[in-house]
């Protein structure tokens, strides 16, 4: 069912200072910050070659990210993101199978403009798992 790792997403207390590490010490590509309000945060990927990384940073005193952060400060990883064909029959199968979709179950759209579901970390070995449809 899932297809290439799409991203890794880390939280971050300040998206202009993680943003600027990635650039000036690792000499990374740095996207410019997008705004999703939907999800209650601000991203900005970093291109790796092989995948991405997302730097989350809240938007917002309501933005699960500022949950994430209260308990971790400093930050880290906060999601993993999978590709899939077909965000509709996963979500099924998945449900099927005893996994939790995260919210109602309804995709929401995502950083790149698509189909986007979270499933339960307690499902998954303590780890939130992102499902974006290519």
């Amino acid at each position: 069912m899932i297809g290439r790792l799409n991203h890794i997403a880390i939280a971050v207390p300040d998206l202009a200072v993680a943003s600027a590490k990635y650039r000036d010490l690792l000499g990374a590509h740095v996207g410019q910050p997008q705004p999703l309000p939907e999800h209650g945060v601000t991203v900005v990927f970093i291109e790796t070659g092989n995948t991405k990384v997302e730097l989350l940073e809240p938007l917002g005193e309501a933005s699960p990210i500022a949950a994430f952060l209260a308990k971790n400060p400093a930050g880290g990883m906060h999601h993993i993101c999978f590709e899939v064909p077909d965000i509709l029959a996963a979500s099924a199968t998945l449900t099927a199978g005893g996994a939790r979709v995260l919210g109602d179950g309804t995709p929401k759209t995502g950083a790149h403009g698509k189909p986007v579901l979270f499933l339960h970390p307690k499902d998954f070995d303590g780890t939130l798992i992102e499902l974006e449809e290519v």
